[in-house]
């Protein structure tokens, strides 16, 4: 960003240099003296005649086409909202739980600064009030994602809160680009905007961007282009007007002449739909600019390199952000139909996921799910694992397998930046995709992988998985630190706990322990060595191992779902004969 903030700096100069001359536009430049045109530097020289190029083709060219009316028609783009109702009579009333309604929400989503970005504060919702949970802004003419297809596209796009956090950091940029403009901010900040193919970052968070940048104040951001694939349009909002361009002038060549002339806007840049990515001029000065992008890494790394920007992760909509959709959708029909579609929904997001082109129609959702199957019965073990990236920040190719069973969530690594990282997109397909590699895997390069996205893998694999796992260092120190006591009522004292007592300890070894009919002898005790029986419905824990201590110690390892731990006198005894059973002096 230095970089090009000097160079914004030298083209000024270079500018002021030429007006003072008496050369103020572009046709006295072409007949300015051989002098006066080499006292500027070689890129702000490229520049002008490059603009004084497409200003001279302006002339030869076909004029943009005008679109009459859409740009009333984005502008005025009509409001409805669902809601979530608190628990009550009237929630169980609707059989969904929401209810839809036409013009805005009264309460929208409220957000909490974390690092250099924003979060949604769910702590600000107030006690049992109606929690907002989408909008809806619908057009007659359709968005311009649809203006120039012959499909019949939605004309209505759903908000939900991601889709507005999105916008929230694009306005806190112009917020302070407007707040310093002409001092020492050049351009508003660049964003590129990253989530899962096929949930509605092009129809959503594009064409809302669009609605509200139309709605900032005009005498500080006066233009909007919005590109999408092979589309582009710019939306004049001083004379309220929307001209869209093909060939020639192109749409980026038309924007840095506004530049050229002081006209500041704003760029919305959507290649997910097609492999067109923004040309090398842009932005340019006085234009913030915003890439909407599937996440791939190699793009990814050039971008933000390129345009110094930042990346926004949007998550897949929450199974409540669905339900919220169903029942708008379904607003004007009986409340055993809304419920019966959402639970239809609901049902196919289990398979697929929460990809909304696939979801709503039964024929999309058979289709994908079939190709799904075919990848995970069509890959070996291997080329899964290659392909998919699962636990990795953004994918390493752009391949058809993550396409179709792979999903990005938002977290944050080491300098807090916000990441994409890589998980298995729905339950039916997490369970057919790690059974896969469950199977065709060594158990030590499968617990590794699963350790790269711990805090997503399933419950089932935790518990299947969990004690091997412990012979991982990378798995011990991790959970080192999140390991938290539950104290039983009256106890306030806290109990010391052998992993951390002991953090500079590894285990030594696993020992599978067959039921203890089948040994001949006991056998000594070892110190730090993971014991697992092998034995059904062995009693009280999973594994368990033995610390070097006065008194020694045995630590017990049992996994199981929150809620489900109930320990009574006889289960214990068991235990204790078991014990007593596999080691010697055991009393």
């Amino acid at each position: 960003m230095e970089g090009a903030a000097k160079g914004e700096v030298i083209f000024d100069e270079d500018i002021r240099r030429l007006c003072d001359k008496g050369v103020n536009n572009l046709p006295g430049r072409s007949l300015a003296a051989a002098e006066v045109k080499a006292a500027v530097h070689n890129f702000t020289k490229h520049f002008l005649d490059a603009a004084a190029e497409e200003a001279r083709k302006q002339t030869t060219t076909s004029a943009p086409e005008r679109l009459e009316g859409c740009y009333e028609s984005v502008h005025n783009a009509r409001w409805s909202h669902a809601v979530e109702l608190p628990d009550g009579v009237g929630r169980k009333k609707t059989g969904t739980g929401m209810e839809a309604y036409e013009g805005e929400p009264p309460q929208s989503w409220t957000y909490k600064k974390v690092d250099d970005t924003l979060e949604k504060n769910d702590g600000a919702q107030q006690s049992g009030s109606a929690r907002s949970r989408l909008m809806v802004l619908a057009l007659e003419k359709g968005w311009p994602y649809s203006w120039h297809t012959i499909q019949d596209l939605r004309k209505d796009v759903f908000v939900n809160c991601e889709v507005d956090r999105a916008w929230q950091i694009v306005k806190g940029d112009l917020t302070e680009w407007f707040s310093t403009h002409g001092k020492n901010k050049l351009l508003p900040g660049e964003r590129l905007l990253i989530g899962t193919p096929g949930i509605g970052k092009s129809m959503a968070a594009g064409s809302y961007l669009l609605y509200q940048l139309l709605h900032c104040d005009v005498e500080k951001l006066p233009m909007v282009a919005y590109v999408i694939g092979s589309q582009s349009f710019l939306f004049d909002k001083t004379t309220k007007t929307v001209s869209t361009y093909i060939d020639d002038p192109r749409i980026d060549d038309v924007v840095k002449i506004f530049s050229l002339r002081g006209v500041k806007g704003y760029i919305i840049y959507d290649v997910a739909l097609a492999s067109r990515q923004p040309p090398a001029g842009l932005p340019c000065k006085g234009w913030g600019m915003i890439v909407v992008r599937p996440p791939d890494r190699n793009e990814y790394e050039r971008w933000t390199k390129k345009m110094d920007a930042t990346a926004i992760v949007t998550n897949c909509p929450e199974g409540n952000d669905v339900r919220a959709m169903c029942i708008w959708m379904k607003r004007n029909r009986p409340l055993q139909e809304q419920a019966e579609y959402w639970k239809e929904v609901r049902g196919r997001m289990n398979n697929v996921g929460p990809i909304l082109r696939s979801i709503f129609g039964k024929q999309a959702c058979d289709d994908r799910i079939k190709a799904c199957h075919q990848a995970v019965d069509g890959s070996t073990a291997s080329e899964l694992e290659r392909n998919l990236c699962i636990g990795c920040c953004y994918s390493s190719n752009d391949s058809d397998l993550s396409r179709k069973l792979v999903k990005v969530v938002r977290v944050r690594r080491g300098n807090s930046i916000e990441l994409p990282l890589n998980v298995l997109i729905s339950p039916h397909l997490e369970r057919e995709t790690l059974s896969r590699l469950e199977s065709e895997m060594k158990q030590s390069d499968f617990i590794l992988l699963l350790l790269r996205f711990w805090d997503y893998v399933p419950p089932y694999i935790i518990e299947k998985c969990a004690v091997s796992a412990f012979l991982n260092e990378d798995f011990l120190r991790a959970i080192r630190v999140k390991i938290k006591e539950l104290r039983p009522p009256g106890r306030r004292e806290p109990h010391s706990c052998a992993l951390k007592e002991h953090s500079d300890t590894s285990f030594t070894r696993k020992e599978v322990l067959p039921p203890p009919e089948r040994l001949s002898n006991p056998v000594a005790v070892d110190h730090w060595v993971l014991y697992e029986p092998k034995v059904q419905n062995f009693p009280l824990v999973d594994g368990f191992f033995f610390v070097d201590s006065n008194p020694m110690t045995l630590v017990g390892l049992r996994t199981n779902t929150a809620g489900g731990h109930h320990t009574v006198t006889s289960t214990v005894r068991q235990f204790t004969e078991c014990l007593a059973a596999y080691f010697n002096g055991w009393e």
